[in-house]
């Protein structure tokens, strides 16, 4: 296959920036980058723009490093919250990949970045907190701050019925639960009862004996009028 020598106008992925001399295929140069306007033929007369693709190529480098380094210290400031769905033991069901980040990235802070441009070891698979890195330029790398939370509501807690769900019963019911107090000895308890108030007894009512006394005679007499 015949190969042909071309000078880059542009930044071609996987090619080369702008200035660069590379070496293609005929008809790749011939189809698609000089229509393109990607590339020019290398000959004298089109040697004599290396110097202003260079100069060309230096700031564009130069604005990206900046735009890059700015990007990198606000996603260092950042934390990216993403949901997932799990099961009741808390276990995740699929994984987080950089795919799925860039486009929360885009939807939840309107930050494009290329998927390519986000590193994991592995895709994510717990819930918390993560850190990614972000190679955003050959000079500039970040790390994000992602954490990843349940999408599924947790169950309800069961009703405790321990002894204090049993004392409010007991109150509700007009009786004042006994609570003990942590520490409290059998010696403390004892001495308790001996502060508390004793209760008077109760007394009966005495009935005046005149009362009960009646003429037998169920007739009033001088006997009974004195009694009474």
């Amino acid at each position: 296959m015949a190969k042909t020598e071309v000078i880059l106008t542009h930044n071609v992925v996987g090619l080369g920036a702008e200035s660069d001399q590379v070496k293609v295929a005929a008809g790749y140069a011939r189809n698609f980058l000089f229509p393109q306007g990607l590339a020019i033929p290398l000959t004298a007369a089109n040697k004599r723009r290396l110097e202003a693709l260079r100069h060309r190529r230096a700031e564009r480098e130069a604005h990206e490093f900046n735009t890059m380094s700015d990007l990198a210290k606000s996603l260092s400031k950042m934390t990216l919250v993403l949901t997932a769905k799990t099961g009741d033991d808390g276990k995740m069901f699929g994984s987080i990949t950089p795919g799925a980040i860039a486009d929360e990235l885009k939807h939840q802070f309107e930050i494009a970045i290329d998927k390519k441009k986000i590193h994991l070891e592995h895709p994510l698979r717990a819930l918390g907190e993560h850190e990614v890195e972000l190679r955003l330029n050959p000079q500039v790398t970040t790390s994000l701050k992602i954490r990843v939370d349940s999408a599924t509501p947790l169950p309800k807690p069961a009703e405790s019925h321990g002894p204090e769900t049993r004392a409010r019963a007991t109150s509700a019911r007009g009786r004042e639960p006994v609570t003990e107090k942590p520490g409290e000895t059998a010696a403390d308890k004892a001495e308790a009862r001996k502060e508390r108030p004793q209760r008077k007894p109760k007394t009966e009512k005495k009935v005046s004996t005149s009362r009960r006394i009646f003429c037998v005679r169920r007739q009033v007499c001088s006997t009974c009028l004195f009694l009474q």
